[in-house]
């Protein structure tokens, strides 16, 4: 796939040192898209350089502060840049009243305000040239409450809901600038050790996870769900009272933290 000037196009991926961002690195590379790989550790990157036969660029940096966001973008700016994937992220399991307010902080910085920031000026730049893919890599969780993992769960819904709008945004300005959210279930990554939880549920596999949502995305499909029990649940979800909703989620995440 090429864009419209029928070059190869070149994606722009954070969080791209492990999991999901790593196997989206990966993929894209597959496909003959040259990367800009983001991530705090360079060793990672650089094992992802060493394997793939494109064009890769490195850029080692914290996504936690701010600032390194906006500088990001400058720095990248000028690499006509077609797609944007934003995949960095972390969540923190435990009751709210008893979880460290700092590392939540953090969270809200990187799960919402670096989304934020590059979805926005990325689209602008998009919207300008009149191409682009942006997918926002946000979580069965954008679509529930999410007792014990509270503020992760609050922090995909943010993304999840401002993915959707931006789409009918630029469905209704008729753009070729598409948006998707992926929204898997559990996926075997490092979350549950940065976020200190135990999976004891089945999880998707991360490299298929990240080709399902690849290919989605160039459909231009809006919100990507890998997995069919994920999809029957959300489903179900719809028809079901919030205080259930509630309750079945906090077990699930019960199940998953040794201790509170």
């Amino acid at each position: 796939m090429y864009n419209k000037n029928g070059d190869k196009m070149k994606v722009l991926i954070t969080g791209a040192s492990s999991g999901i961002g790593r196997d989206m690195a990966y993929y894209m590379a597959s496909l003959g898209h040259d990367l800009i790989v983001v991530a705090r550790r360079r060793e990672r990157l650089e094992e992802i350089k060493s394997k793939v036969d494109v064009n890769v660029k490195i850029i080692v940096t914290d996504l936690l502060v701010q600032d390194n966001v906006f500088k990001l973008y400058e720095k990248t700016k000028k690499d006509n840049i077609d797609i944007l994937i934003n995949n960095a992220g972390f969540g923190l399991f435990g009751l709210f009243n008893k979880t460290d307010l700092k590392r939540e902080l953090e969270m809200i910085d990187l799960n919402i305000k670096a989304y934020h920031i590059l979805t926005k000026l990325f689209l602008q730049d998009f919207i300008r040239k009149d191409e682009g893919y942006i997918l926002n890599v946000c979580s069965s969780a954008g679509f529930l409450a999410g007792p014990r993992l509270n503020t992760y769960y609050a922090t995909k819904n943010y993304i999840t809901k401002l993915t959707l709008a931006i789409y009918e945004e630029l469905k209704e300005q008729k753009s070729n600038v598409h948006i998707s959210a992926l929204c898997p279930g559990p996926v075997s990554t490092e979350f549950n050790q940065i976020a200190h939880g135990i999976f004891k549920i089945n999880s998707l596999n991360s490299e298929k996870v990240a080709k399902y949502a690849i290919n989605k995305m160039f459909k231009n499909k809006l919100i990507i769900v890998p997995g069919f029990s994920v999809k029957l649940g959300l489903f179900l979800n719809r028809f079901i009272p919030w205080k259930l909703s509630l309750k079945i989620t906090y077990q699930i995440q019960k199940r998953k933290c040794p201790k509170d």
